[in-house]
């Protein structure tokens, strides 16, 4: 069976049932049992001395163990029959994409703000960012939810889709790995801060490529020389290598301030401004974005689709 043949249809099923779906909470799904073992690995190992070294070799074998036990069923895959293997590769890849649950979840924030008021918009909010809701305002509700919408689509979309074009399911599946170990140890708190450290930069290497990929792709299907501009001037002002090129992309495309300081764990983190236009975001722009990440997406699975039919010739 040859790569396009093993990969292509998998991914086009994959993206509609993501398309279709979303996220049903009430499935069964890899990431959350990622989550149980990197918890339980960080109850037993987080204490004591050699916490580097520990919280290394539990990521180290967590992703590496990710990638094995997942080549393995792949092989064991293509010895069944085809229809067998396209589907259950076909919900790896639906588990794998989190691009039509995300785009509703940044809906869910915006309507609770606009129908029930700011503390709804709050509490909806809190579902999606990691920092502190309960101090913001409208503007900074929905400039949260851009800035989310912009960096999760590179991280849970793009660069899984990514990996997947390397890799395949395996590829995929490890990186989401990768990304859940950065996004439970990965702080740099007195609790994570040598425990998560390796979780941490292996995000910040995993998403180097799909970040920068990401915002090159939000400037460009947004039609905006000012995205290309912003990503040069404020891609590299952000904390993370990694965050501010899709953010600074979105900035750009909407002529919008992003960024400042940010209460996380009940400290305030100073950030830098990505933008330099603090105006009002009207609630109807989230469609705005919303089409625009769903445009990402679809021009990703095309080009990896293309890509896999090329090398098949």
């Amino acid at each position: 069976m040859d790569r396009f043949t093993h990969l292509a249809p998998p991914l086009a099923l994959g993206y509609a049932l993501d398309l279709l779906l979303a996220d049903p909470e009430g499935l069964p799904h890899p990431v959350r049992t990622y989550g149980t073992l990197i918890a339980a690995g960080e109850r037993q190992l987080n204490q004591g001395p050699y916490r580097f070294a520990k919280g290394a070799v539990l990521a180290g074998s967590l992703v590496v163990g990710t990638f094995g036990t997942f080549t393995l069923l792949d092989k064991l895959l293509r010895r069944l029959p085809f229809g067998v293997a396209v589907a259950v590769n076909s919900v790896w890849v639906f588990y794998g994409l989190a691009n039509t649950g995300l785009v509703r979840e940044g809906r869910a924030v915006f309507t609770a703000l606009d129908e029930k008021g700011v503390e709804a918009g709050r509490q909806q909010l809190a579902r999606i960012v990691g920092r502190d809701t309960t101090q913001l305002d409208a503007q900074q509700i929905r400039t949260a939810v851009f800035e989310s919408l912009a960096e999760n689509l590179s991280d849970g979309v793009v660069a899984p889709l990514f990996y997947y074009a390397l890799a395949g399911v395996p590829g995929l599946m490890a990186y989401k790995m990768v990304n859940t170990l950065d996004s439970m140890v990965g702080y740099r708190s007195p609790r994570y801060e040598q425990f998560g450290k390796l979780a941490a930069r292996l995000d910040d290497v995993a998403n180097l490529v799909p970040a920068r990929l990401t915002a090159v792709l939000l400037a460009a299907l947004g039609g905006s020389r000012r995205g290309f501009q912003f990503i040069l001037r404020y891609g590299n002002q952000h904390k993370s290598p990694n965050a501010g090129y899709p953010e600074a992309a979105l900035a750009g495309v909407l002529n919008c301030r992003f960024g400042g300081p940010n209460y996380y764990h009940g400290e305030l983190v100073p950030k830098p401004y990505i933008g330099n236009n603090p105006r009002p975001i009207a609630p109807t722009e989230i469609e705005r974005v919303a089409r625009l990440n769903h445009a990402v997406c679809a021009v990703v699975v095309a080009g990896i689709m293309g890509l896999f039919w090329w090398r098949r010739r």
